[in-house]
C-alpha cells in the first residue's frame, strides 16, 4: 500500500469516526524491554489496521487518552510493520490497562479492564460453544460480531450468516462488520452453484489486461484466489500443479487471482511454485476487486466454471478438485 493511499484510508476512517458517537477512553500501559519509542493505536478495517493515534513511550510507559468509537476492534503495536495486539473494546470498556510484551509477538501481553478481551479468551478456550450460542449469550458484544465476520463468514451459507446477524443487538447493526456481512449475504447468493460467473478484468504479471470471459468456450476453468503470503495457498499449489498437468490436455485451465500487495512477492511465488497458468492481480490485498465480486473472505478459495462461464462448484481443494474434474470429463466423454 503506497503512502498516499494509506493516508487517504486513515483520513476516511477518521472522518467516519467523527460522524459517529464517541466515548472517552483511557488506555495506559507498559512495554516490556522498551524505554523509549512509540506505541500506535490502530483501528481494524477489512482485515487491515490503520493508525489513529501514536503516543510516546517514556521509561517503558505509555498512555492514550482520546474519544473512540465503541464498540470496536483496535490494535496496539510498537511497530506498524510487524503486527498488533488485538484490543476488543465494548461500550463500557473505557479504562484499560495493558502490559505489552512486544518481544514475544505480544503472546504474553496482559489486558485488564476489557470485558471484550475476557470474552474472547473464553471463546478461544472453547467455553462458549458454537457461534450461534456465543452470540445468543453475548448479543451486545463486539467479540462475537468480529468472530462471525472474521472466522465464520467464509464457511457459512448466506442463510446461516443472515440468521446469526439477526441475533446481534440493535446497537451492533450499524457496525462495519455487520454492514459487510449483510453485503456478503447478497454477494454470496449471486455466486452460488448454477449462477453465471461475474466477469472481471485485471492485469497479468506483464501488465496486460486479461478478462475472465476471454477464457470461456473451451473447457472448465478454475478461478483460484490465492496470495504469496498465504501459507495454506502455497501448500495447496502443488495439488493445483498436479491437477492442471493432468487435465490441461482436455482444455482445463486455471486463472489465478492474487490478493498480494507487492508485485515482487507475487512474481516470486509464481516462479517458485511453478504456476504456469494464467495469473492476474490488482495488487490491492483484501481490497481485491475480483475477490469482493465473489465474496472471498478467506484464501485459498476457488470457483469452478464450465465452458459457458456458469458456476459448477466452489472451494474444491486437494483431491476434491481432481475427483470433480474426473467426474465432469467422464460424463462429457460418455455424452459424445
Amino acid at each position: 500500500m503506497n503512502l498516499l493511499k494509506s493516508l487517504t484510508l486513515v483520513a476516511g476512517l477518521g472522518l467516519n469516526s467523527l460522524a459517529q458517537a464517541q466515548t472517552p477512553v483511557n488506555i495506559s500501559g507498559t512495554v516490556a524491554g522498551i524505554n523509549t519509542g512509540k506505541v500506535y493505536l490502530q483501528r481494524f478495517h477489512n482485515k487491515m489496521f490503520y493508525t489513529v493515534e501514536a503516543v510516546p513511550v517514556k521509561d517503558g510507559k505509555f498512555q492514550i487518552q482520546r474519544k473512540l468509537q465503541l464498540p470496536e476492534v483496535y490494535g496496539i503495536t510498537v511497530d506498524t510493520t510487524r503486527g498488533n495486539q488485538f484490543l476488543f473494546l465494548d461500550a463500557t470498556d473505557t479504562k484499560v490497562t495493558i502490559s505489552l510484551d512486544s518481544a514475544a509477538r505480544y503472546r504474553n501481553t496482559k489486558v485488564t479492564g476489557s470485558k471484550g478481551q475476557e470474552l474472547l479468551a473464553s471463546f478461544r478456550q472453547g467455553q462458549e460453544g458454537k457461534i450461534e450460542d456465543f452470540i445468543k449469550k453475548n448479543p451486545t458484544s463486539i467479540v462475537p460480531t468480529y468472530i462471525l465476520y472474521r472466522e465464520y463468514s467464509y464457511r457459512l451459507t448466506p442463510e446461516e450468516i443472515e440468521k446469526n446477524v439477526a441475533l446481534l443487538d440493535a446497537s451492533l447493526q450499524k457496525t462495519p462488520y455487520v454492514k459487510t456481512l449483510k453485503e456478503l449475504v447478497t454477494t454470496l447468493r449471486s455466486v452460488q452453484v448454477g449462477e453465471k460467473a461475474k466477469d472481471f478484468q485485471a492485469n497479468t504479471p506483464e501488465g496486460k489486461p486479461l478478462r475472465l470471459s476471454s477464457l470461456y468456450g473451451k473447457s472448465y476453468i478454475l478461478v483460484d484466489f490465492w496470495a504469496a503470503w498465504c501459507g495454506p495457498c502455497r501448500h495447496e499449489n502443488p495439488n493445483l500443479v498436479k491437477t492442471y498437468g493432468k487435465y490441461k490436455g482436455q482444455g482445463f485451465t486455471i486463472l489465478g487471482v492474487s490478493l498480494d500487495h507487492t508485485k515482487e512477492a507475487w512474481l516470486k511465488a509464481i516462479a517458485k511454485d511453478q504456476l504456469t497458468w494464467h495469473q492476474v492481480s490488482d495488487l490491492k490485498y483484501w481490497n481485491s476487486e475480483p475477490a469482493q465480486l465473489y465474496g472471498v473472505r478467506a484464501i485459498p478459495s476457488n470457483v469452478l466454471l464450465d465452458a459457458e462461464g456458469r458456476i459448477v462448484a466452489r472451494n474444491l481443494r486437494g483431491e476434491e478438485l481432481g475427483a470433480k474434474l474426473e467426474d465432469l470429463y467422464s460424463k462429457s466423454a460418455a455424452n459424445k
